[in-house]
């Protein structure tokens, strides 16, 4: 894999840090229209891979069967912050299931909504399931076996007829062969998948724009694509670079970022100019982009949002108005010390 810089960070005068990685863009026609060092780099998608995970389900019915809100459709994509308003949606998708937080299989982990995690350790509480911020996913891969009569107890098992569903149609959205696909398990426990930047691109751009597909695959696309779009809120979290780029992005954009550096964008029909076809992005820090937390408690990136920026402003994605209003994510900002005084800046450093 051949890896470039994205991104670097100076100190005075001298560049103290440089994150490499590699970008692909990809139109729905599946014609590569930039790139940065390897677009055919293999990487897992991690969390990214959430709305392709929640498709058959949405294409056989499931969020009518069980009469899903667009905003628990949502939260089915999501890695949401574990706040109380996430907590109590997906409590009401269980419900309707049928279900309770006992069945989820993801495991437990602090939330990161900073009340939540304020109150939690105040009171020595332990964090249940449900505070996952793979809950959402989860509850609705549990309504998937459930509509089918297929077994609870296994969900997650990489041989259990949905997750063998979820992996044909990723394949195909993605144009992978099954067999090509990289399998591996999530920090939730849940299968994974492993494919060339390109073809993760290609997905996103195939999902926001779903001409090319089957018409109730197509309906399931763009199901899940204004869900995301129209509540941002319940894919990360109030003030969370995804929630406030889909908000400034007028139902054009969709984002979704992944564990260990990886991030996906797709640009709908339209986002560039009027006859635009959609457009997928996806990209990996190679060093994994770690998650940083304020002085207030909020989690941060500070690779990935910058370098979504800086790719979408070579794009022409965003107009002046959208780009100031997400300014204080990027793509240059200055790096100041705990007292508040400028050391340095940091800022994308490629070209597509």
């Amino acid at each position: 894999m051949t890896i470039a810089p994205l991104f670097e960070v100076t100190r005075g005068a001298i560049v103290e840090s440089i994150h490499h990685g590699s970008i692909a863009v990809v139109n729905a026609d599946g014609k590569l229209l930039a790139s940065h060092g390897d677009p055919s780099a293999v990487a897992f998608l991690r969390s990214s891979a959430k709305p392709f995970q929640a498709l058959p389900f949405v294409e056989h019915g499931g969020a009518e069967r069980f009469n899903f809100t667009a905003r628990e459709l949502a939260i089915s994509c999501a890695s949401h912050v574990g706040s109380d308003l996430h907590v109590q949606t997906v409590a009401a998708m269980q419900k309707k299931i049928g279900i309770d937080e006992s069945d989820l299989q993801c495991g437990a982990h602090l939330p990161d909504d900073p009340s939540a995690f304020q109150r939690l350790i105040a009171n020595a509480e332990a964090p249940t399931p449900i505070r996952n911020n793979c809950s959402g996913k989860h509850t609705m891969m549990l309504a998937h076996a459930k509509m089918h009569g297929f077994p609870l107890d296994t969900y997650l098992d990489p041989d259990h007829p949905i997750q063998r569903e979820i992996l044909a149609s990723f394949s195909d959205v993605c144009l992978v062969p099954p067999q090509e696909i990289s399998l591996g398990v999530d920090g939730c426990s849940a299968p994974n998948f492993a494919i060339p930047l390109f073809n993760s691109a290609l997905g996103m751009a195939r999902l926001c724009d779903p001409r090319e597909l089957p018409e109730p695959r197509a309906r399931a696309c763009k199901k899940i694509t204004f869900a995301l779009t129209a509540h941002s809120e319940m894919v990360s979290g109030y003030g969370e670079f995804d929630c406030e780029l889909m908000k400034a992005g007028a139902g054009k954009i969709v984002c979704k970022r992944g564990a260990e550096g990886f991030q996906i964008i797709g640009l709908l029909p339209g986002a560039l100019r009027e006859d635009s076809p959609g457009i997928g992005i996806a990209f990996k820090v190679s060093d994994g982009d770690a998650s940083r937390m304020r002085s207030n408690l909020e989690a941060y990136s500070r690779v990935r949002p910058a370098v979504t920026l800086e790719i979408l402003r070579q794009l022409g994605a965003l107009s002046a108005q959208q780009a100031q209003a997400l300014a204080e994510f990027g793509p240059s900002l200055p790096v100041k010390n705990l007292r508040g005084i400028v050391t340095g800046h940091s800022r994308p450093v490629f070209e597509l």
